[in-house]
């Protein structure tokens, strides 16, 4: 299971801060710690920044990198802010992410063979957030036939059934469960299948538990990659056991540490 942490976002106060202070230290605090639990790639959003976000996505990325060696996430609307991001980085890079828009994917695609990163593709379109999985595995399919044609390999492709919050659309955590059959049937290697988790339990009591039974759950349905905090060691320490139980993982009694990433 791919875990890519959640945690250096411009959206938590405390983030927001250390991005507005410059305060390094902190940042590459926060990535050291995410990955010693579990972290094998890191997600870097500049959040509502007042500054230059490109310029604020390029002091990220050289933050992290100086303190981790793991791959880097770009998480962005703005495909500038992006290409700043993977100009900046040294190793292997995400760009988080596309849709099935065309327009995106005329934006994303070509970074993405220029740099060698990897794509998630969140699987809406210009109708907005489709309502049953098969509308999703439609927008996936396009999203496939794109990336081929551009030359990306399926296995630097991630697609994202989006998972919206219980609280709101209760219907919604069960259909995006249910396209992930369908999406690893698409083509042959298929695709990364990756979860946002923490959308499914916002606005909700019990957060922590919430999270992690669906990311179990999406496991068992054959999501192999998840954008969640690793520093939820109950989070981390379900999905570790869930990993032996489906025999992702060899069993050893010592299978709750976390292994250093790759």
């Amino acid at each position: 299971m791919f875990v890519i942490g959640e945690r250096i976002n411009g959206m938590f106060r405390s983030v927001a801060r250390a991005i507005r202070e410059r305060d390094a230290a902190a940042i590459a605090d926060l990535a050291r710690r995410q990955v010693a639990a579990g972290a094998q790639a890191l997600d870097l959003n500049t959040g509502p920044t007042g500054d230059d976000p490109a310029e604020v996505m390029t002091w990220l990325v050289q933050t992290v990198q100086e303190a981790v060696d793991v791959p880097l996430s770009m998480d962005s609307p703005k495909p500038a802010v992006v290409a700043a991001g993977l100009r900046a980085c040294r190793g292997r890079a995400i760009i988080n992410s596309t849709t099935g828009a065309r327009e995106r994917l005329d934006a994303l695609l070509p970074l993405a063979q220029e740099f060698g990163a990897s794509l998630i593709a969140l699987t809406i379109d210009e109708r907005g957030i489709p309502r049953n999985a098969a509308a999703r595995a439609e927008i996936a399919l396009g999203i496939v036939a794109a990336a081929v044609e551009a030359g990306l390999p399926t296995d630097r492709l991630y697609l994202d059934p989006i998972v919206l919050p219980v609280s709101a659309a209760q219907d919604q955590c069960r259909e995006a469960l249910e396209a992930i059959g369908a999406f690893r049937s698409l083509c042959q290697p298929p695709p990364h299948i990756l979860i946002g988790l923490s959308n499914v339990s916002q606005g909700a009591p019990n957060r922590p538990l919430i999270n992690r039974t669906y990311l179990v759950m999406a496991m068992a349905l054959g999501v192999d990659a998840a954008i969640a905090d690793p520093l939820d060691r109950d989070l981390m320490d379900a999905l570790r056991t869930a990993s032996i139980l489906l025999n992702q993982e060899i069993y050893a009694e010592g299978y709750l540490q976390p292994q250093p990433a790759a």
